[in-house]
């Protein structure tokens, strides 16, 4: 700016000043043609013309010259107008890069998974970032108990399975509700195929000589048909309960499994009992793990796997042009749920053994002559369900985004299934949305509110919209936080989540309380270690399983709860408001606020930091206590039979090795990086979503084994799949079984080491030794 003025000053004392000439040249299709900018008065070129262009070299190096006294003509004027003009101009560029440089986005090694207790506050012309725990206060002041009592009233409704009329109009309140907090809204919908109840109403059941019963409730998806068979009672029908009782010799071909509820799916105990050829399948709630129900019906679905069967791995959209298909994980042997009354006469009635002493009680296992009759006769039908979206978005990166969800139909009242799930939801959507339009808050990403329709079959409208946008939603969606089934109870706290979340969870814990009290969630349900207290594994029947299994989102789940295995009342009749209000000691209101607390401290922290908060080396852990159990159960079937397992462990091991090492030096470059623009973080972020992602096997359809993810999915492919098979390998010799193991084990690991080199970066910098 000095040179500036001292050039104006220049100019209007006369004094000689100097002139600059630019040659540019250009070479377009063979066009050598030159361009000129000569800036100059009438007298340099009177004085100097002939001599300007010898100076001027092609590489456009200036000269200067020095010309005659400066004349005051009205030419002269005209230029010194000009000249001014430009110099004013260049002076307010070099100002606006200045100021450029000042406000230049912030590093983002401060906005990593380390969750400082004083966040250093940073702006960004995009994105002026709010104080943390002015952001928090903000969200907590807008929820209050009142809102959510009058939101579980406007969606209470006494009939709203999927794809009926109250099913539609929950969707135009969601929809209504949205739209009134300045949301953008849409919906989608999908034509699926679900199992209803009989036309007479019930299915029925003949134990021994008895009177036929009518059982009201129902397994959608099951086969249908009439079967007869002896009763085996196989505990909670896990893969361990079935080994126990061919341990002993027992024949199951063609038996009927009398089994509890709890522990697994639905689903997965039919599949189990399938596997042992079993004709058909009966579960109850046993009193051990439930309050007496006494003729209390369940209903459920038994489809080993979500969204529509009828379509899998793609969505049911009424374009859909596919030949008939169904899914793999359609079961093909009978399924019934029968009331605690019913199976606790068929239980005191059984002959045979006595039951494993690992299961506890003391009833028989069953013999050939405690024969059942079991008759199923669902009726398939077709609806048309919806899907409601709203959504906030965000200031600097738009197109990615945090996904909260809750299904909103039910098979009975389902009061603490989806209506409480709803209202939270629409009351986070209320209360984020103010915290944006009234306190000024910014989100860097987006954030999406779902409403799901045909949760109770299987996650069938979340499924549905999963594959209808499969190819995107795994890179731009960054997290799923369900909010299905979040007050049961009020003595525990239960989370199940993708392991990159469990550092945000934590801390999560140690700031929200519920209302009233100065404790944190963390010190009141997780005194001892948090993650034995508190941490659970994800469910298949989760409605956040399809999410980090399927479409590989990281995702979490958490409710509060009671000593029960699950609430009994879910998939019942009695799926009530009071019901939930007696379990919960009439707090559920304070219980949902300090839900909506939970899920929306996690959204907001994901939406307001620049980097993402997912700690990558919870994952190390994981693959390596898996990677060690395989290697101790290789070690056994070595020893017990030599020579059946040729190929080196050693190859896993350096899989999982290459994992931690990328994981590291990726925190490392962030904690160490100084980095200067938005868009290294959105680079460094884009390299924290790709782990879930790359977790899913590429090996394996979607079709055939929707959950692909190695880790945390289900089937032959996963490594939880490597150690069961290794348990049958240790009495069973086929060749063809082992060299389905190796062939498994070689593609597992290579998908883990797939993941390193892809959390490492560039091809070109990776070192492949690693």
């Amino acid at each position: 700016m000095d040179q500036a003025r001292s050039t104006i000053s220049k100019i209007f004392n006369g004094e000689p000043h100097s002139y600059t000439r630019f040659n540019l040249t250009q070479n377009m299709e063979g066009d050598n043609s030159q361009v000129e900018m000569k800036l100059s008065s009438d007298a340099d070129e009177e004085v100097g013309g002939n001599g300007v262009g010898s100076h001027l070299s092609h590489n456009g190096n200036p000269k200067s010259y020095t010309n005659s006294k400066f004349g005051r003509t009205p030419k002269n004027l005209c230029f010194m107008v000009a000249t001014i003009l430009l110099i004013l101009f260049i002076g307010y560029l070099i100002g606006y890069l200045v100021h450029g440089k000042k406000d230049s986005p912030p590093s983002c090694a401060e906005a990593s998974v380390q969750f400082p207790d004083a966040p250093v506050v940073h702006e960004t012309g995009a994105a002026p970032i709010m104080n943390w725990d002015t952001l928090k206060n903000a969200l907590a002041q807008k929820l209050s108990a009142s809102n959510f009592k009058s939101a579980f009233s406007d969606f209470s409704h006494s009939n709203h399975r999927a794809g009926s009329s109250g099913d539609a109009t929950l969707g135009e309140k969601v929809v209504k509700k949205f739209t009134e907090y300045g949301m953008k809204t849409w919906t989608d919908e999908h034509f699926v195929k679900v199992q209803d109840p009989p036309r007479s109403g019930a299915n029925k059941i003949i134990f021994k000589n008895g009177n036929e019963e009518r059982q009201d409730g129902f397994l959608s998806y099951s086969a249908n048909g009439r079967v007869q068979g002896a009763v085996l009672y196989a505990h909670y029908g896990q893969e361990s309960d079935f080994r126990l009782l061919r341990d002993r010799n027992i024949n199951m071909s063609g038996r009927v499994m009398l089994i509890r509820a709890g522990l697994i799916s639905f689903a997965e105990k039919v599949a189990n009992a399938a596997k042992m050829k079993a004709s058909a399948v009966l579960i109850y709630q046993d009193p051990t793990d439930y309050p007496p129900q006494g003729t209390n019906q369940l209903f459920g679905h038994v489809h080993l796997g979500s969204g529509d069967p009828y379509t899998p791995g793609f969505p049911s959209f009424n374009h859909t042009q596919f030949p008939p298909a169904q899914s793999s994980g359609l079961p093909s042997i009978l399924a019934q749920t029968i009331s605690t009354r019913t199976a606790t006469n068929i239980l005191r009635q059984l002959e045979g053994q006595n039951v494993p002493e690992e299961w506890g009680g003391f009833n028989k296992l069953g013999s050939e002559t405690d024969v059942v009759t079991v008759e199923v006769n669902n009726v398939l039908t077709e609806k048309k369900i919806y899907n409601v979206f709203g959504v906030i978005e965000g200031f600097v990166d738009a197109d990615r985004y945090v996904v909260i969800g809750a299904h909103r139909d039910a098979w009975g009242p389902g009061f603490a299934a989806s209506t409480v799930g709803t209202g939270v939801l629409v009351e986070l959507a209320r209360s984020i949305s103010n915290v944006v339009k009234k306190d000024g808050f910014k989100p860097r990403r987006s954030i999406v509110f779902a409403s799901w329709s045909a949760g109770e079959y299987g996650s069938v409208g979340a499924t549905e919209w999963l594959e209808g946008y499969l190819s995107s939603l795994s890179m731009k969606a960054f997290s799923y936080i369900n909010l299905d089934g979040i007050v049961t109870g009020h003595s525990g706290f239960k989370v199940s989540a993708s392991p990159l979340m469990h550092t945000l969870i934590e801390h999560t814990l140690k700031e929200v309380s519920l209302q009233n009290k100065a404790v944190p969630l963390l010190s009141q349900f997780g005194k001892n270690n948090w993650q034995t207290d508190v941490l659970e594994p994800m469910q298949m029947d989760n409605a956040a399983y399809p999410f980090i299994a399927f479409s590989g989102i990281p995702s979490v789940s958490f409710r509060f709860t009671s000593g029960y295995l699950d609430y009994p009342h879910f998939g019942t009749s009695q799926d009530t408001q009071e019901n939930l209000i007696s379990a919960t000691s009439n707090q559920h209101v304070k219980l949902a606020e300090a839900a909506a607390k939970f899920a929306g401290h996690m959204a907001l922290r994901l939406v307001h930091d620049h980097l993402l908060p997912m700690d990558l080396l919870k994952y190390e852990k994981v693959i390596r206590s898996q990677v060690i159990q395989i290697n101790g159960k290789v070690d056994t079937v070595r020893r017990m039979q030599p020579n059946i397992l040729p190929m080196s462990m050693q190859w896993l091991f350096s899989a999982a090795g290459s994992y931690s090492r990328a994981a590291r030096n990726l925190m490392n470059d962030i904690q160490n990086s100084d980095l200067g623009d938005v868009e290294m973080c959105r680079i460094y972020n884009d390299r924290i979503m790709s782990v879930e992602r790359n977790f899913l096997s590429a090996y394996v359809s979607a079709k055939e084994s929707p959950f692909r993810h190695i880790l945390l999915g289900s089937g032959p492919h996963t490594l939880k799949g490597l150690s069961s098979h290794l348990d049958a390998l240790r009495t069973d010799r086929p060749q063809d079984t082992t060299d389905e193991f190796r062939n498994q084990f070689a593609l597992a690991t290579w998908t883990i080491q797939g993941c390193a080199k892809a959390l490492a970066g560039d091809i070109w910098p990776y070192d492949d030794d690693m």
